[in-house]
């Protein structure tokens, strides 16, 4: 099938391909090199020229202005918060007693911590006490790692404070 000689010319052809492609480089590399021969004791030094500008007045103008939850709650769109609740139904359900991943959320505005029937909650959230307001269960659907460290929730929050507050208005209707 294959003699010395075809077996000569494909190990030549590989050798000469990889020849070419280190030439490649080093010819690359002193074209574009724009580093310093030494870096000396500065092992972040960056070769390159600062550029001074001044402070831009127009910024401070462009602050964001935080709204209370409370404010943006009494305003809130259930209808709206009803497609919101896609995004949780693959962890909870609305039917009462219906756990699943996380616990049902029928009737949870207002509902004391930790008391849906037969969920097992984490650490995090049993040393919780209270009841879920709406303003607790905003608080936890924006970062629930950092309202109760060590949940058991996945979720990385909803930052939008209208959407919370649409989707809250909608959990406060699912009730008997």
């Amino acid at each position: 099938m294959f003699d010395t000689m075809t077996i000569t010319k494909i190990g030549g052809s590989l050798c000469a391909a990889l020849l070419v492609f280190l030439l490649a480089g080093w010819a690359s590399e002193g074209l574009y090199h724009v580093g310093m021969d030494s870096h000396g004791d500065d092992e972040h030094h960056v070769a390159g020229y600062p550029i001074e500008v001044e402070e831009a007045e127009s910024a401070s103008a462009e602050e964001v202005v935080e709204v209370a939850f409370a404010d943006v709650y009494a305003t809130a769109d259930a209808a709206e918060g009803e497609r919101l609740w896609r995004q949780c139904s693959a962890c909870h359900a609305l039917e009462a007693g219906v756990n699943g991943v996380g616990p049902y959320l029928h009737g949870v505005v207002g509902r004391a911590k930790h008391s849906a029937e037969g969920f097992g909650y984490s650490d995090a959230l049993l040393g919780q006490d209270g009841d879920w307001s709406a303003e607790n269960l905003s608080a936890f659907i924006e970062n629930p790692r950092e309202y109760a460290p060590g949940t058991a929730m996945s979720y990385n929050g909803m930052r939008d404070v209208e959407d919370r507050a649409n989707l809250i208005a909608y959990l406060a209707t699912v009730t008997d």
